[in-house]
């Protein structure tokens, strides 16, 4: 599962031919504000934005709740919000508040019982029975893999549908969280983070079910803007950088404008002849009333 890092993204991520697309709080907040992710954004925010890419695809949307937004009471509203949003999956993670992305320093987790305070009002509160609901432990950071191990396993008891150990430094690390937490598991090829970054195939191998890419589109925008943005200061031309866009013509192929367009003539023509066939109608009422 690619990682949107807009709704723009969202599209391409489906017409490249991927089957399910996720939403993270690391690109949210690089898109929304050009900050780090460090529970900067609202629920409602969060909410809002992964409601924008459930309209830009097809594709069913997996989503990140970070770690609920509060208690058991705001996790259960973060559920039904998201939920209404058209999400297909979403999870929470048992870091303190304000959290910090999984693969940077200083993580703090709350304590095994409050998630799984969380988890039950998630799961509660879900309307559709299909809704995938993740938990995701950083305990392997602060309390060693042992203990993120059994705190996966207390979260799959618990009812979690997935089950994500953040951060896992080396394959014999991947290949222990998969046999021994009796769940379908994530993995998470962050590009430049603590995890190897391997290959979706071989992840499958170890046991994995899903493997979600949180930042890719994320660097790549980054790296090629900042490129492209750097010729044109120095250049004040982007001539020499038209091999690295999208055309005109294709751009607007990707959005959508030729359907949309073929909607609104669609409408058009129903509106014409709706008005036709009123005239008609009132011109043959007035030539009834005139012969009578």
């Amino acid at each position: 599962m690619p990682v949107a890092h807009d709704a723009l993204t969202a599209r391409i991520i489906e017409r490249t031919g991927f089957r399910a697309v996720a939403c993270g709080g690391y690109s949210a907040t690089a898109s929304m504000l050009g900050a780090p992710d460090s529970s900067q954004l609202s629920m409602t925010e969060m909410a809002d934005f992964y409601a924008r890419i459930c309209e830009a695809t097809s594709l069913p949307v997996f989503v990140d709740g970070d770690t609920g937004f509060g208690n058991s009471t705001n996790v259960a509203r973060m559920v039904r919000r998201f939920e209404r949003g058209g999400v297909a999956g979403l999870f929470i993670e048992d870091q303190v508040f304000p959290k910090r992305c999984g693969h940077m320093t200083g993580k703090e987790v709350v304590p095994a019982g409050d998630m799984v305070e969380k988890l039950k009002a998630a799961l509660d509160a879900r309307h559709d029975p299909d809704l995938v609901i993740m938990a995701r432990t950083d305990a392997l950071a602060v309390h060693g893999l042992d203990d993120a191990i059994g705190r996966g396993q207390l979260y799959r008891e618990a009812g979690a549908d997935l089950i994500f150990v953040e951060a896992p430094a080396n394959r014999a690390d991947m290949r222990r969280i998969c046999r021994e937490i009796d769940a379908p598991c994530l993995a998470n090829n962050l590009d430049g983070g603590r995890s190897p970054l391997l290959p979706a195939d071989e992840l499958q191998e170890y046991g994995y079910a899903a493997v979600a890419f949180p930042v890719t589109a994320t660097y790549t925008i980054a790296k090629a803007v900042s490129e492209v943005m750097a010729v044109l200061k120095r250049e004040g031309t982007t001539a020499s950088q038209a091999h690295r866009m999208t055309g005109f013509d294709e751009f607007n192929e990707l959005v959508g404008l030729g359907e949309m367009r073929a909607r609104e003539a669609a409408y058009q023509d129903q509106a014409a002849e709706l008005l036709a066939n009123a005239r008609s109608g009132n011109k043959l009422r007035t030539e009834l009333e005139s012969e009578n």
